[in-house]
């Protein structure tokens, strides 16, 4: 398993523990099909969630700044986040979310209902789609977790 595979189980892990501290009853968790796997699904007050989990690392954003900003600035904090802000960066480039594209959203819409219609989930049967992100800081062991919920497919 890669890396990248670690963090978005690590991810993946702690939104479930996430939703059902919030009342949440998880259904399936990574069900697959050639064309699109969903994450996480889960159900409340009746309604079926469906919950795509995107996870970034505080090194790999620190890791990608720190590429793009000069190494002359590593040695002051203050200098470097000020010259971090001057410079021609994308400052919302590393939200997790911004990987729900079109063509992900297409291909997610289209696992739901492979998924509604393989499980015999009746058509009054009220579902959302939502976005959990998730930040993941390894040094100091913490994450947070924001949930964006019924993305319109």
């Amino acid at each position: 398993m890669s890396s990248t595979q670690k963090v978005g189980a690590l991810g993946e892990e702690l939104v479930v523990k996430f939703l059902v501290k919030r009342g949440y009853r998880i259904l399936d968790r990574n069900y697959r099909r050639p064309w699109g796997e969903l994450d996480v699904v889960a159900k409340r007050n009746e309604r079926i969630h469906f919950v795509e989990v995107k996870t970034k690392t505080a090194e790999i954003v620190s890791g990608e700044t720190r590429k793009k900003v000069s190494s002359e600035t590593t040695g002051d904090k203050r200098r470097a986040a000020l010259t971090y802000i001057r410079s021609k960066i994308r400052k919302d480039a590393f939200r997790p979310e911004d990987n729900v594209n079109f063509n992900k959203m297409k291909r997610l819409g289209r696992i739901i209902q492979t998924y509604l219609m393989g499980k015999h989930v009746s058509d009054e049967t009220s579902w959302q789609f939502d976005v959990a992100t998730v930040f993941i800081d390894e040094k100091k062991r913490r994450a947070k977790i924001k949930l964006l919920e019924d993305i319109v497919l």
